[in-house]
């Protein structure tokens, strides 16, 4: 009963919620009787930020919280949410905007003044994870030994680091302390730690990572050295190059994104609000986008998603999102990455737009 729930073959009204609701709530699939395409309904557990707001609103104004407007609420709940109730933001809109082994910190700002003295609802900056240390050298040599032949093996790891990187700055000029949080903060062990901080100044410190890969997935080992340049003010700088069998790592280990989140105004068109999103996402340089909602047409669903903006509703509404679980990022998914299942829309789909 907890796993993915779908419905195969040609069927009629297919209604799906754009957010998912608290599992006691959750509404079946409703199936009619004649043609519609074929649907791969998930629901996946998570916090109702919204529903956790009410309850708290109810204690501190003694009336209930639909008195206070959704604009108030959703700003409230952005600047006192804890980072649980934030990522479900950013996991249960639709489409989601990211998976959850790649999602790191997460924190909000509400009121975030934009050009031509306006103001956007709030703004969610999050890590996205690209990069994951091994948890040891034996996983690379068993992957090693899962993909070649015992006289490839040699050929093999040459392969996976052909390529060389330029050298790169974790950190400059920073103090033991800081340079430990940076080390502890990518996963390295404190014996790992220990041994970059105290290397000699010409010696440098070998680890396997793996790279996330087109589905989302860190399956691509790459090799990664590090040095430690010491000073005589008691200081360091930590840098590192890769090498890697064909792409290059983005980064060290996470890149931070952010999100702009709009309050859908009922007195306010599509195209006043698109036209707002796009100004902010732009004065913001980035693509992501939230929209909140107390209710939308299935027409003007379609149309915002289209534009790159993910959905969040305060009530369920129909949403048809077509999909292709060859391309979908939903690593969660039984379906995930298999190119002949015949689904053709699902509201779980996300397509790996992160890098």
């Amino acid at each position: 009963m907890g796993g993915p729930r779908y419905v195969k073959g040609w069927q009629t009204s297919i209604s799906l919620t754009v957010r998912s609701l608290p599992p006691a709530s959750v509404p079946p699939v409703s199936v009619g009787a004649s043609l519609a395409p074929v649907l791969w309904h998930h629901q996946a557990p998570c916090w109702d930020f919204l529903a956790m707001l009410d309850a708290t609103l109810t204690r501190w104004f003694e009336e209930p919280s639909d008195v206070i407007s959704i604009r108030d609420r959703v700003q409230i709940a952005l600047a006192t949410a804890e980072e649980d109730i934030l990522k479900s933001l950013l996991l249960n809109c639709t489409p989601p905007l990211t998976q959850p082994h790649r999602l790191g910190s997460v924190s909000a700002k509400v009121g975030v003044p934009m050009e031509s003295h306006r103001t956007a609802d709030g703004v969610i900056s999050f890590e996205a994870v690209n990069c994951v240390l091994a948890r040891s050298p034996d996983e690379i040599e068993e992957y090693v030994a899962a993909t070649a032949e015992p006289h490839l093996r040699q050929r093999e790891y040459l392969m996976l680091t052909r390529y060389e990187s330029e050298t790169y700055t974790l950190g400059q000029n920073v103090s033991l302390a800081q340079a430990i949080a940076l080390l502890a903060q990518s996963g390295f062990s404190p014996q790992q730690i220990d041994d970059i901080t105290h290397l000699p100044t010409e010696a440098w410190h070998r680890s396997w990572w793996y790279v996330v890969d087109a589905l989302g997935n860190f399956s691509v080992p790459f090799l990664r050295t590090m040095r430690t340049l010491h000073y005589p003010d008691g200081t360091l700088t930590l840098q590192y190059k890769d090498f890697y069998s064909q792409d290059k790592p983005p980064c060290f280990a996470r890149h931070e994104q952010r999100v702009l989140v709009e309050v859908r105004s009922e007195q306010r068109s599509f195209r006043k609000t698109l036209e707002r999103i796009n100004l902010f996402r732009e004065h913001l340089g980035t693509t992501h986008a939230i929209l909140i909602c107390d209710e939308l047409s299935d027409l003007e669903t379609r149309g915002f998603m289209s534009q790159g903006i993910s959905i969040y509703s305060t009530k369920e509404i129909t949403v048809h999102t077509r999909a292709n679980c060859a391309h979908c990022a939903n690593s969660g998914c039984a379906l995930n990455g298999n190119t002949d299942t015949g689904v053709l829309m699902c509201d779980r789909f996300c397509l790996n737009e992160l890098g």
